[in-house]
C-alpha cells in the first residue's frame, strides 16, 4: 500500500496542469525568480547603504525568500510528474508561507520597528515555519481554498498596523504595498479555482505583480 503512494501522487500531479499549462507556468515564475535575484542584490546594496544591522536583516528575508519561491515555484512546473515533481510541489507550497512573511520583514522590521511591528513580523514569522511545517509532515493535503485563506490571513495580518504604516511611510510607498496586497487577493479567486485552463498562469501573474509592487516599495522608500 505504501509503496503505492508515491505513484499516486505523481499521477494526481500529472494530471493537475496540461503541457501548455507547465510551460506558462514555469516561463512566468522563471521570469520571477531572476527579477528576484536581482531584487535581492539591490536590496542588500540599499541596506549596506543605510548602514546594515536590521536593514540588512530585513533585505535579506525578503529577498531569500522571494528568490526561494519563484524558483522552487519554475522548478515544480517544468519538472516532468515523478517523484522530483511531489518534491517541489511540497517545496513551492511551503515557500509561499516564507515569502509571505519575508515580504513582511521590511516593514515590520524597519518601518514599523518603534511602533510595535516587531511582535508582528516574529508572529508572522511563527505561523510561517508552522505552515512549512504543516506542508512538510501532513500527508493530506486541505484543499486550496483553505489553502488561500490561510494565506490571506497572514498576508493581511498587516491590517492591525495599517494606519500606523500609512502613517510613516510615503504616499507613493504605501499604495505600492496596498496595490501588493490587492494583486494576492484577487489571484487567490484563480488560484482555488479548478478544471479552468491557465486559470493557474493568471494567478502567477497576480502573483508575479503583487511581488513587484511590495518589494519596489521596501526597496525604494524602507530598506
Amino acid at each position: 500500500m505504501n509503496g503505492t503512494r508515491p505513484r499516486k501522487d505523481a499521477n494526481r500531479v500529472a494530471r493537475r496542469y496540461s503541457t501548455g499549462e507547465e510551460i506558462a507556468n514555469s516561463v512566468s515564475h522563471g521570469i520571477g525568480a531572476l527579477l528576484s535575484i536581482a531584487a535581492l542584490v539591490l536590496l542588500i546594496v540599499r541596506a549596506v547603504q543605510h548602514g546594515g544591522g536590521m536593514h540588512l536583516l530585513a533585505a535579506l528575508m525578503m529577498g531569500v525568500t522571494l528568490v526561494l519561491e519563484f524558483t522552487f515555484s519554475t522548478l515544480y512546473h517544468a519538472l516532468t510528474p515523478r517523484g522530483a515533481k511531489s518534491v517541489f510541489r511540497i517545496l513551492d507550497h511551503s515557500a509561499i508561507y516564507l515569502l509571505i512573511a519575508g515580504s513582511y520583514a521590511p516593514f515590520a522590521f524597519v518601518a514599523l520597528a518603534d511602533c510595535g511591528g516587531i511582535p508582528l513580523g516574529v508572529a508572522v514569522w511563527v505561523v510561517a515555519v508552522l505552515g512549512v511545517v504543516g506542508e512538510a509532515f501532513l500527508r493530506e493535503r486541505q484543499p486550496k481554498w483553505a489553502s488561500a485563506l490561510v494565506y490571506l490571513g497572514l498576508g493581511w495580518a498587516v491590517a492591525f498596523k495599517l494606519a500606523d504604516i500609512h502613517r510613516l511611510l510615503p504616499t507613493p510607498a504605501f499604495a505600492l504595498l496596498l496595490a501588493g496586497g490587492i494583486c494576492y487577493t484577487v489571484g487567490c479567486g484563480f488560484y482555488v479555482t479548478k478544471k479552468v485552463p491557465y486559470l493557474h498562469f493568471v494567478w502567477h501573474l497576480f502573483v508575479l505583480a503583487g511581488a513587484t509592487c511590495i518589494t519596489l516599495s521596501a526597496l525604494i522608500f524602507v530598506v
